[in-house]
């Protein structure tokens, strides 16, 4: 159940548990992680703590004081609400294909345990771990903004990303509707827009999408890393299930939307045995390009994953971080352009073929059709003046 809840998001507390139960120490002081919880604790939830962000000065550990009751501990989800000053975000990376992108909230329920955006909520004061998942920030008056910038005389369209950071199709925004509002803007302007998600909450806005497609405007990526439900339960537990994201990838593709299946990330020892499998099931159901990602584990993922490790797959923790390191140049993470995405090493390029023979067998092109950005109609700005010649 959601709880609404009307205050800054910057402002930091405990989970909702008795004085008792949580400690404060330093973080010179703790050990090597955090003590074992109850079962209850993580259902429905991906990470197994929420440990203290990056900034924080001190660390909190949960821990049982042998009253019980941390079986019933899972924290609901919250919302609260903040009103962004711009809309469209901006990088220069490399090693990816866009420059922008939109992000309509902040967290993301659907609690994928990798989530590379994890750590973005540290910027509140709030943890990547249970907080990131359980304590949403919905953005307000974003499609206003958007007409705003993009009626502005220097603004020049090109694909504009969505997806990439927190899920737009996660499950508040059958509630809010802000990915919605963005594609009627998008829509209006003829400007071309790639989606990434894990849902399939993203079939509820095909009137929007199918007419943006004939026209060579939008993508949909669904993003698939296992078809062993089991293993999706724990992984991403309040993502669509792998076999509603193949529904979606039919749905879409009959409505005439192209689909790409994005293979990610691909976890050595926990689900690379299914490359091949996802892609032909993928291409089955309409899909037609394909990508993939290696597992990334920047500043705080890479304790919470190893804590997923330990309590979901012990028997595996020691090989599957040895495999990753091997794909890191011994760490367990490397952040260079042009590595982060596909990771070094034999392991590395072992599923890199596996990927392309695979891809090249079933039919999925080598190189991504690129959208039009040539039809675009910058909306009329707010007091401005009509096209006389429009």
């Amino acid at each position: 159940m959601l709880s609404f809840i009307e205050s800054s998001p910057t402002v930091k507390s405990g989970l909702a548990v008795p004085r008792s139960r949580v400690r404060t120490m330093a973080a010179a002081d703790r050990s090597d992680g955090h003590l074992p919880i109850g079962d209850g604790y993580r259902k429905g939830r991906g990470t197994v703590s929420n440990r203290s962000g990056r900034f924080d000065r001190g660390e909190r550990v949960t821990t049982d004081d042998g009253w019980g009751g941390l079986d019933t501990l899972a924290p609901p989800t919250t919302v609260t609400f903040e009103t962004p000053k711009t809309v469209i975000s901006r990088n220069e990376s490399p090693d990816i294909s866009f420059d922008r992108s939109i992000n309509p909230y902040r967290g993301c329920e659907h609690g994928c345990v990798y989530c590379f955006a994890r750590p973005t909520h540290a910027y509140l004061g709030l943890s990547a771990g249970l907080d990131f998942e359980s304590r949403l920030v919905v953005k307000r008056g974003v499609a206003e903004k958007l007409e705003e910038e993009l009626a502005a005389p220097d603004y020049t369209a090109r694909t504009v990303a969505i997806g990439t950071n927190t899920d737009p199709y996660q499950p508040i925004e059958r509630q809010h509707g802000v990915m919605r509002s963005i594609l009627e803007v998008l829509s209006r302007c003829d400007h071309p827009v790639g989606i990434v998600t894990k849902s399939a909450l993203v079939t509820r806005d095909i009137d929007i999408l199918a007419p943006m497609a004939a026209k060579g405007l939008v993508k949909v990526a669904l993003s698939i890393g296992t078809l062993d439900g089991d293993l999706a339960r724990t992984l991403e537990p309040r993502a669509s299930t792998p076999n509603k994201r193949l529904e979606a990838v039919e749905a879409l593709s009959q409505a005439g939307i192209p689909v790409t299946v994005m293979v990610a990330p691909v976890i050595p020892a926990v689900n690379d045995d299914e490359i091949e499998t996802i892609l032909t099931r993928a291409y089955a159901r309409g899909a037609r390009e394909a990508g993939y990602v290696v597992l990334r584990l920047p500043l705080e993922i890479r304790e919470l994953f190893i804590e997923w490790l330990r309590t979901h797959l012990p028997d595996r923790h020691d090989h599957v971080m040895s495999l990753v390191r091997s794909m890191r140049g011994g760490k367990d993470y490397d952040a260079a352009w042009g590595r982060r995405m596909s990771g070094t090493g034999p392991y590395a390029w072992m599923i890199g073929r596996r990927f392309e023979i695979a891809c090249g067998k079933l039919g999925f092109p080598k190189v991504r059709s690129a959208l039009r950005s040539d039809l675009f109609k910058a909306p009329t700005p707010v007091g401005g003046q009509f096209d006389l010649f429009g």
